[in-house]
Formats: structure tokens, sequence, C-alpha cells
């Protein structure tokens, strides 16, 4: 076991910057900076050129088994920005979900079949879907993708389900002012952005069960404070523009708003009521499987378990080995874009009844060129991450807690791929 120097120094630290206030608590920069792997002492040592923020929450559990959690921080600024990329598809799930049970129409549900129209000027049509196990596009297919392995159009849908209005009233109205949603992951502008498709729900005989009519945002945004990136960037025709790279209108989720959404989903009674989605409790169970089911694990869609190994959307399991332990289980969403890694996890360890949430960002772009495809994530990301995971797993398994959590709410039942199934599997996935 480490030992880590301050330990009881659990007082923050304000580092104030123009851009804002940075909160770092000396136990969690205790714990990181105490491994001496070279990646990750080099981008701890200039946290403000990799855009670090880390959360890890500590999660203690009464006799009656309640828990109740504390947040202890690393350079996390609200004001800091850093692109959220795929995790925005926790929230769109969530929501995708609320509005089903809002709608309460007879026959739809998140199984329900969908067919997408092309109702505007750079708009999709979407009929069929040959990953699910019934041909057709529907909701909860979506979610496993976006999930899974983190698929781009399974986002889309959903954005176009819940429309650019609606998603970001209802995020507003639980407590989450700073956060925006606003683009699709298409070659989409913001008025594009702003309409949605028709959507229409069918039976299995294809009778029209609910129609969906397409809808345009009206609102406005108070797109702040200001994003630049970068030195320079590639535009839409592959032209690199000097000057850096403008998000001030681009997707935004504060990294503490992303902690405390998945903390919302993976315990609800935890948050207040006024910040809970309307969710069933198949909802959840639906969530937890599908934020922490493996890919060997999931039939449909079939992908390349070669490819696609079960850690590669666990990014604080990532290591060269590719290899989940057998007692861990991590309920998490992922996203990456433009350099930035980003992966908010719950983590629970089984065998040592433990349990705890890291959530961290980090951006590697050493040649400063947004949008060219050329980021350090396999040389420097992706292990920098790997070493915050282990670093505080080792940590959070020493830690004395005066009750042992009862995860027995945990313990799921995953799906199972069948041997026989002699259907290809998919290589080449949008994420």
């Amino acid at each position: 076991m480490r030992v880590y120097a301050s330990q009881l120094l659990l007082s923050l630290t304000w580092t104030c910057f123009a851009h804002g206030q940075f909160k770092t608590d000396l136990l969690l920069e205790n714990i990181l900076r105490s491994d001496t792997s070279s990646v990750l002492q080099k981008m701890m040592g200039n946290p403000e050129k990799y855009r670090i923020q880390i959360i890890y929450t500590q999660i203690d559990r009464d006799a009656s088994n309640r828990p109740s959690f504390k947040n202890y921080y690393f350079h996390v600024n609200r004001d800091f920005y850093f692109y959220p990329a795929s995790t925005v598809k926790l929230p769109l799930a969530m929501l995708s979900l609320e509005k089903l049970n809002r709608m309460d129409m007879r026959g739809v549900n998140k199984f329900t079949r969908m067919v997408f129209d092309s109702s505007y000027s750079g708009q999709l049509a979407l009929l069929k879907d040959s990953t699910s196990e019934t041909g057709y596009p529907f909701i909860a297919q979506f979610i496993r993708k976006a999930f899974i392995i983190s698929d781009n159009d399974a986002y889309n849908r959903m954005y176009e389900f819940v429309g650019q209005e609606a998603l970001n009233r209802r995020l507003f109205a639980l407590g989450y002012p700073d956060m925006r949603i606003v683009r699709q992951f298409m070659p989409l502008n913001e008025t594009e952005n702003r309409h949605t498709n028709a959507i229409r729900f069918l039976d299995d005989q294809g009778k029209l069960l609910y129609m969906q009519p397409p809808a345009f945002n009206r609102d406005s945004f108070r797109f702040f404070p200001e994003a630049k990136l970068g030195t320079g960037y590639l535009n839409a025709h592959d032209s690199l523009i000097q000057g850096p790279m403008d998000f001030t209108r681009h997707n935004r989720i504060p990294l503490e708003d992303l902690q405390q959404l998945l903390q919302s989903a993976v315990f609800p009674l935890s948050v207040p009521e006024s910040k809970r989605f309307h969710l069933t409790t198949d909802d959840y169970s639906f969530l937890y499987r599908y934020l922490s089911q493996y890919i060997s694990e999931t039939p449909f869609p079939k992908y390349d378990t070669v490819k696609f190994v079960d850690s590669y959307v666990k990014f604080f399991f990532l290591d060269t080995g590719r290899r989940m332990p057998d007692h861990v289980r991590v309920f998490n969403k992922v996203g990456w874009a433009y350099g930035f890694l980003t992966d908010v996890s719950y983590i629970v360890d089984f065998r040592n009844r433990i349990e705890f949430m890291i959530t961290a960002t980090v951006y590697t772009n050493e040649d400063g060129i947004l949008n060219d495809n050329t980021y350090e994530y396999e040389s420097m990301a992706l292990p920098f991450l790997y070493r915050v995971g282990q670093d505080i797993y080792q940590y959070d398994l020493h830690r004395q807690r005066k009750y042992k959590p009862d995860l027995q709410k945990f313990h799921l039942v995953y799906e199972h791929r069948d041997p026989a199934d002699k259907r290809p599997a998919i290589k080449d996935v949008d994420n």
C-alpha cells in the first residue's frame, strides 16, 4: 500500500486564472503526483496545456447501505472548456427514455419500431436498422449502440427524437444551466441543427401508432464563456485556417455536471428530486446493463471483438493488455474528439467490495492544429487516463470504510453471444 503524504490535508486549494477559478484538493493531487510514470508526471506538470480536469468521488455507505458522496478535485473549473464529444449521449439516452414515459402512448415504448423521415435540409431518413434483432430502429437499440461502442448515428437519432428545444429546456429545468447540447454529429449548420425530423412509431404489422411532427427550436442560447483552442484548424474543405478554432457555439458540459448526470443515473435518490429524470425502475435497469455490458457480451449489434475489445470504451482500464478484471464492472460513458478524451465512470469491485467514481478529461494536440486527426491519443491521453484510473483505484481499494457496501443491485445478468451465430461482425463504426 502506498503512503500518501498529507492524506489528512483535505482543505481545498484555489488557483485563479484569467478564465476563472480552479479547484484542487490536496488529497487527489497527492494520489496522482505519487505516480512516477513519465506520461503522468509530464502532463500533471502542465495541466493548463493538457486541459486536465479530474473528479474523484468517494462513496460511503451507512448501516442501512445508503450511499453518501464526497468529491475531490484536481484542476476543475466550470469555465475551462473541454469538448464533451460522445459524453453528450448519456443525457440524450436519459432524456429519450423520459420523453417516452411522458408521452404515455399505448404501444409506444423503447422497443417500438420507428421511422425517421427527412423533413429539412441535411436530414437523413431511416427506415431499417440491420444491427437490431428486429431489423428496425428503436430507442433501446440507439441506447445500446451509444453506450456499448459510442455510435454517432444513435446519438443523432435520439437528438432528433427529443428535439433541440425540448432537450435544452429540460436540462435547464433539471438544474444544468451551463449545459448546452446544440449539435448533432453530422455536417449541419446551426439552422439545420435547430430542425429535427418527423418520426413515426409503428406496430409489428407496420400500422401507425404515433406521428411526431418535425420540430424547430426558436429559443435563443447564451453562448458564453468564449472557448477558442489551438493555433490553427482544418475547415470543411481541408484548408488550413490560421488562428484558434472557435468552440463557443459547440456542445458544452462542465465536468461537475457530467459527474452529476452519471450519479443521477446510477443513484437517482442521491440527487435532489429536482435533478432526477422521470424514469421507471425498468429504465434504470436498462441503463445499468448497457452502461456496463461488454462488447463481447452483446449480440445486437454484433461488433468485431478483435478490433473492439471489452475495454475499448473503458479508458480507466484500457491498458496494453486490453482485458477487464473479472471482478470489476465499470458503468460509464466516454467521449473522444478534437484531441480530448473524457470518461465519466462509476466503478465497482465485487471481490473487494468497493465502489467509487472518476470523471476526467484531458487534451493532447502537440501540433496545435484542430480537425487534422493528428492527436496523441494512444501515446499520451489513453496512458494518462489509465494511470489516473489505476492510481485512484488502488487508493480507494485500501481506503478504510466503516461499512462495506452491499453491491447486489449491480450484480446484473448480461446478454451473451450464441457461438452458432454466423452473422458477420461489424468492423467499421462511426464513433
